[in-house]
Order: C-alpha cells, then structure tokens, then sequence
C-alpha cells in the first residue's frame, strides 16, 4: 500500500488521517497471468494501481486482431476510462500480462473519497490530465512517426517493457503487425 501512497504523494501531500481513508477505500488483489479483469461489453467498475506485473488493455477488431491500447506497469493505474466515468458498457478488455498485484479502487468508493478527501479529485484530474497529454501526443506519433520511429520512441520511453513484452504486443502497440515487426527489427539490428 505504500506505493500507493507514494504514488498519490507526486501530487497532492495527505495527512495521515486522509491517507488512512485512501486506503480503506482499496482493496489489494493478486493475479496469474492471462486473467482478464475486463471484457468488453462489462462496465469497468474499478480503476487498477499496479504494485507488481504488467497488465495491458486493448480491443478485439472485427477481424479478431488485437488493438493494444495500453501496458501498465509498477506504479501505473489502468482502466476502461469510458466505461469508468460512465458506468456504461466499455470497449476493452483488460488483461494480466505476468504475475500481478494490484489495488482496486472501485467508482463508487472513489466518488466517495473525493467526498471524504477532496485532495483526490485533484489527484485524479492530475492523472487525468498526464493521460490525456499522453495520449494525444501518441496519436500525433501514430500519424506522423514511420513505424521505425516510433519503436524507437516506445524502446527509450520504456526501456524495461521492451524486454519483458511479447514481440507481438509491441507491435499492436506501435500499430504494426506482427510480421513487419519482425521484418523492421531484423533491418535495425543491421544498421
């Protein structure tokens, strides 16, 4: 839980009664790998902060091929954000990718928080906010960067998922398929 903590202390600073109501909202939970903790189609009912493991979120096309959206790591939150904010039915699935402890923090108890310790709402518009910077500028690279340079963007922004990930997974992630993934860095390790 300390990293939690640690976590929420890069933005807001909690007395350590608030801290104490932050963690009685949370619930610590461990997954094996392959464990989907959202389908598409379910309302996304918790957020995720990971303490251990890698978990991912991506869709399915109507050709059965994976979209990966996001990976999240140590110290990262991860969650179906549409389905999260509006309690409707989401668009991705949520998976773990090795071994992971994560903590859950459901809607309902974070409305509650935001109540009870309204340094969270901040907190969250933070986050919010980083992701939103984050993603729009991944959306810039998709249309702008050649497939090459946005590996290279992945491979030094995330040294450590690079090599723990499947191949394939960097790919979806990039926007490539699996066999010109393999092909571009066959032609990198010549040059």
């Amino acid at each position: 839980m300390q990293q939690l903590l640690d976590n929420i202390a890069k933005h807001v600073s909690l007395t350590p009664e608030e801290q104490e109501r932050v963690l009685a909202f949370t619930e610590i939970q461990t997954y094996k790998p392959k464990t989907l903790l959202l389908k598409e189609g379910e309302v996304c009912i918790n957020s995720f902060f990971v303490t251990k493991g890698i978990l991912r979120s991506y869709n399915i096309d109507e050709n059965g091929v994976e979209h990966v959206v996001s990976f999240a790591c140590p110290g990262w939150w991860i969650a179906d954000m549409y389905s999260f904010l509006s309690q409707r039915p989401g668009q991705l699935y949520i998976e773990v990718n090795e071994e992971a402890e994560v903590i859950l923090l459901s809607k309902e108890n974070r409305d509650t928080l935001f109540a009870e310790v309204p340094k969270m709402e901040r907190f969250f518009r933070i986050l919010i906010e980083n992701s939103l910077v984050a993603n729009q500028q991944r959306l810039i690279d998709n249309m702008s960067f050649t497939a090459e340079a946005r590996y290279d963007k992945f491979s030094k922004k995330y040294p450590d998922l690079v090599h723990c990930l499947p191949q394939k997974q960097i790919a979806s992630y990039i926007g490539v398929t699996p066999e010109f993934f393999s092909k571009m860095k066959a032609r990198l390790l010549k040059k």
